[in-house]
């Protein structure tokens, strides 16, 4: 099926909306902006925003996608240690850094999009792309049979809550996270 085209003024539309909610979430974090406010900020009408996002969490998954867009070019088609070239031993500890970093620089963002109530936060695209691509490597380094649920339990870790909790709760630093991160990926893995 061909790729649809869209019309010059929508694809500027929904970038001037991409901008505005990025420069809104940034004052004022993601829970706190309506979509009223986002169309405002872009200089268009609600029905754009909507037309664009479909809703709320259609637009958090498009800014999603964005901020992660670096790192999803990486994992695809990137050398070593994240791109698909390098030994899976050196590979899932690398994503699962670069997610950390990834949430602990975007909290906000990945917490209103795991606390929305319309869909699972496992059945996004985002998080099931990066669960078949962290299961794949992993298979090469457990039972296939448990490379998928061993994916799901390593993501967990990288929640965006998770990082939340252990940063305002616990305390932790982003890079305290990642040493225990990298600490307890390396005691999971196999040798």
């Amino acid at each position: 099926m061909p790729e649809r085209r869209h019309r010059a003024d929508a694809v500027r539309n929904r970038e001037a909306v991409l901008d505005a909610a990025e420069a809104l979430f940034a004052r004022s974090g993601s829970a706190e902006v309506s979509m009223n406010a986002v169309a405002a900020a872009a200089g268009v009408g609600k029905g754009t925003v909507f037309r664009a996002f479909t809703d709320r969490t259609g637009l958090l998954q498009a800014l999603a996608e964005r901020r992660s867009a670096r790192l999803l070019e990486a994992v695809t088609g990137g050398p070593a240690p994240l791109g698909p070239s390098a030994p899976p031993r050196e590979r899932v500890p690398a994503l699962l850094d670069a997610l950390a970093r990834l949430k602990l620089d975007n909290r906000s963002l990945y917490l209103a999009i795991e606390e929305t109530g319309s869909a699972s936060p496992y059945q996004n695209d985002s998080y099931t792309r990066g669960h078949a691509i962290l299961a794949d490597a992993l298979a090469e380094l457990v039972d296939p049979g448990q490379a998928d649920f061993l994916a799901h339990a390593l993501l967990a870790a990288v929640r965006a809550d998770l990082i939340t909790h252990l940063t305002t709760v616990d305390g932790l630093t982003g890079d305290e996270i990642r040493a225990r991160l990298a600490a307890y990926v390396e005691r999971v893995l196999p040798a």
